[in-house]
């Protein structure tokens, strides 16, 4: 059977399992088949529409460019920015058909026998965006202005995690807040977004708080960087508890790359060093979950001061 048709498995015995059951019962999520990816209903998009104009209203003194980009990216690109070399277990690649009639049969002929697809179909020159800002730094090469430039970008992101767990889907969104400029202009963005993510979610009496973290980096030389990057401290997760088992789970974060992204992509700051990059990404999705799960699957029944908040 192809990957792309694996069978949902059931786990009623974890933690998040009522959780996805109420949400699936009340048609909020709608399974599609494939474990993380889900349809959405109107109840679910008011909450995150919510979550995200909470996000801008955060952001709106920061004077950021608003840029938007769609959900694939070059794979020229993703050469490039590292993300092939520390994730590639999460990485979501594009492929098409090309050949002639008599492939096309054969591709037929696999598709109705649920048989291996893949050698029919070849890749294409673009990939799925892992994140939302990656698109970005290519845009960016040259020389910065003083004072760097900050950036606003929402987009849907990709990694191929499946799993039943609401909170990890596949396909979801992100709306991130960048800055491009010095190494001191990069850690006082990253430490201004945790100040004021906690604020934001706070205020929709979520119990959040701030820990250092690292990415799931691919493999031994994946422990390493893991291990680096949570000495030096260069990314925060905001979490909060979920459901009755309290797990903490992630649902914004706050990351320093360093000259990672400018390197591949010359960005440079206006004395002719590598620039710095930070970015503090609100996880919509999760939050929306998040709420949902904290405050109940009903939006009208909510707290008054937490709708509030959300529908002004």
């Amino acid at each position: 059977m192809s990957p792309s048709t694996s069978e949902p498995t059931t786990t009623d015995g974890e933690p998040w399992a009522e959780f996805r059951r109420a949400l699936l019962d009340q048609g909020i999520l709608l399974e599609t088949g494939v474990d993380g990816i889900y349809g959405r209903s109107a109840t679910y998009e008011s909450v995150v529409e919510a979550v995200d104009a909470l996000a801008v209203s955060a952001g709106a003194d920061l004077g950021a460019v608003n840029l938007r980009f769609p959900p694939v990216m070059p794979w020229a690109t993703f050469e490039k920015n590292g993300y092939l070399e520390s994730f590639p277990d999460q990485m979501g690649s594009v492929h098409s058909f090309r050949g002639d009639e008599k492939l096309h049969a054969e591709l037929l002929r696999r598709t109705e026998a649920h048989e291996d697809r893949g050698p029919l179909l070849d890749a294409t020159d673009i990939v799925l965006c892992p994140a939302a800002c990656h698109a970005l730094y290519p845009t960016q090469s040259g020389t910065l202005p003083d004072g760097g430039r900050r950036f606003e970008i929402f987009g849907y992101c990709f990694r191929h995690e499946p799993s039943q767990d609401p909170f990890r889907m596949q396909s979801f969104r992100m709306h991130e807040f960048v800055y491009l400029g010095t190494p001191e202009g990069a850690r006082a963005h990253r430490d201004d977004w945790i100040t004021r993510g906690l604020d934001v979610l706070g205020r929709l009496d979520l119990e959040v708080e701030s820990v250092v973290a690292n990415d799931p980096f691919f493999g031994r030389p994946g422990r390493m960087l893991a291990a680096n990057q949570r000495s030096e401290e260069l990314k925060f997760e905001l979490v909060v508890p979920v459901f009755s088992a309290r797990r903490e789970t992630a649902i914004s974060s706050s990351n320093c790359h360093l000259d990672h992204f400018s390197r591949p992509f010359a960005i440079l700051t206006s004395d002719g060093e590598l620039a710095h990059s930070a970015c503090f990404g609100f996880g919509v999705d999760r939050i929306a979950l998040a709420l949902l799960d904290r405050h109940g699957t009903d939006p009208s029944r909510w707290p008054a001061a937490v709708r509030g908040v959300l529908w002004p």
